[in-house]
This record gives C-alpha cells, sequence and structure tokens, in this order.
C-alpha cells in the first residue's frame, strides 16, 4: 500500500490541474457569450448571484459554525467552499429540474468570475490562523477556473462548430480525470475521510447545500419559475473544482482538509442528482396548444 500511495503522491497535483481545467473547459463550451451579456445586463440578475455567492454564502457558513461544534481545518474548507458557487456538472441537472438552459448559460461564466476576482480577495479575510495571501490564490484560481471558462466561451461564440466537435472529447476527459482524482483522494485521504464520521463535517455541508438552495430560489422574486431552479441549484452547489484549488494553495494543507473536499464532491453529486428530478416533477405541466 506504501508502495501505492508513493507512485499516486507527484501524480495527484497535475491531475487535479487536468481535473479542474476540463471540467471548466466544459462548462464554458456551452456558453454563448451574445446570450450571457443579455442576461447578466439585468441588475437583479447580478444583485442576486453576487448578493446570494458571495455575502449570503459565508454568512450561512459563519451561521454553521456557531451550531455544530466542528475542527478548525472542516471550517477553514467551509469557508472556502462558501465562496465558489456553481457545479462544473450544473448544465445536466438544468433540464432535469426543467430549468432555463439560457439562463444557465449566464449564470455559470458569472459565478466562475466572480468565484476568481472574490475568493481570494474574501477567504482570507474570513479563514484566521492560516498563512492564505490574496495573491497566492489569485493566480491559481485565474488560471485554472476563469481562464477554461473564458476559452470555451469563446470558442463557443465565435467557432460554434469547433465548440461542437471539441465538447465530447472535452468532456470525456472531464469525466476521466474526475473518476481519477476521485480514486486517487481515496488511496491518498482514506484515513482522513473516515476520521470525518462524528466530526460534523459532513452534516455542516448539507445544511449548507439545502439552505442556500432554499434560499436562492425563494428569494428570486420576479424570476420564472425556470430561472429560479437553475439559481437554486447553481447556489446550492459549490465549484469544488475551485475550493480544491484554493485549499491546496494553504501552505502545508492538512490531509483531513482535502478529504472533506472529496466528502462534499461526493455527497454534493448525489443530493444534486436526487434533487434535480424532484425539482422537475413539481414544474407545472404545458398545456396543449389546440390547433
Amino acid at each position: 500500500m506504501n508502495e501505492i500511495i508513493q507512485f499516486c503522491q507527484p501524480i495527484f497535483n497535475p491531475l487535479v490541474l487536468v481535473f479542474t481545467v476540463s471540467n471548466l473547459l466544459v462548462m464554458g463550451l456551452q456558453v454563448d457569450l451574445r446570450k450571457m451579456f443579455k442576461i447578466a445586463a439585468n441588475p437583479k440578475f447580478l444583485g442576486l448571484t453576487f448578493g446570494l455567492g458571495w455575502v449570503v454564502g459565508p454568512v450561512i457558513a459563519f451561521l454553521i459554525t456557531l451550531l455544530l461544534p466542528m475542527d478548525n481545518m472542516y471550517v477553514i474548507v467551509l469557508f472556502i467552499g462558501s465562496l465558489a458557487p456553481c457545479a462544473p456538472f450544473l448544465p445536466p441537472l438544468v433540464p432535469k429540474a426543467k430549468g432555463d438552459v439560457v439562463f444557465a448559460g449566464a449564470f455559470i461564466p458569472v459565478a466562475a468570475i466572480g468565484t476568481s476576482i472574490l475568493m481570494p480577495v474574501i477567504a482570507p479575510l474570513l479563514v484566521k490562523g492560516i498563512d492564505l495571501s490574496v495573491m497566492s490564490l489569485l493566480k491559481p484560481i485565474f488560471m485554472s477556473v476563469l481562464l477554461p471558462v473564458i476559452i470555451g466561451a469563446l470558442i463557443k461564440t465565435f467557432a460554434s462548430n469547433a465548440a461542437d466537435k471539441m465538447f465530447n472529447p472535452v468532456k470525456k476527459l472531464a469525466g476521466l480525470s474526475t473518476l481519477l482524482t476521485i480514486i486517487f483522494c481515496f488511496i491518498l485521504f482514506s484515513g482522513q475521510m473516515w476520521a470525518t464520521a462524528g466530526s460534523m463535517a459532513m452534516l455542516s455541508i448539507t445544511i449548507f447545500s439545502f439552505v442556500m438552495g432554499a434560499i436562492a430560489y425563494y428569494s428570486g422574486f420576479g424570476l420564472k419559475r425556470s430561472e429560479k431552479v437553475v439559481l437554486s441549484l447553481g447556489i446550492g452547489t459549490r465549484n469544488i473544482a475551485a475550493v480544491l484549488i484554493g485549499t491546496l494553495t494553504i501552505p502545508n494543507v492538512e490531509p483531513k482538509m482535502v478529504a472533506m473536499v472529496v466528502i462534499w464532491t461526493l455527497w454534493t453529486i448525489i443530493l444534486s442528482y436526487i434533487v434535480a428530478p424532484i425539482m422537475g416533477k413539481k414544474a407545472p405541466k404545458e398545456v396543449p396548444v389546440n390547433a
């Protein structure tokens, strides 16, 4: 087993980079910038996205830390995660929940831009007792999170045929790298993952996801139901790639912090694929138009 761990350790960080870039490139390849700018020009859209993503999120995380007794290392991951809305797997969830695909195409890049700019600024203010600087976060988050989304969106907007041809291979790479990242995390951090049992880490993640999703849905006054669904799923899930990059940026990062990110990834996927079809079933049935 030690030989396997020694083999996996030097591969882990490059694998995380491939996992991050490929998943976010997949997101970008589904975004038409012209449609995005049209929706993003709405002040209400921007206000809700930024208010929920980087004001309400950290507040809810802070309240959870008051409610649940947790190790400081888990608190740090919760705070970092509170600054990274919108999971890379949001696009396939939207049709299941009968959400607005065009609205999702605007929300995804705005969330990525917000995470890239605001996580490096806010995280050092939230995280105490750790030497975490703005610049130590800014470069890896920009290069690994924002840049792939922008490149993908530019290709989709100005070379749609090329984006369509690239999409399936990149999606397969993203799926493979995600699977390998999870396997490597189990190999390297399985002991720490078992150690989270009874630590309140998973409970904190569950509470955060459901509370943020509910707040996002019911605060979307004036939005269509299909738009509120996207907002709820996007705000209720996390860009785990960004959370992992942010966590690995911490000097001498504790293995149990990475373990919590892995648990967050798996648990969020499970919850999302349960909740999205339920939301879809609750959508009003379309009334057929008489010929």
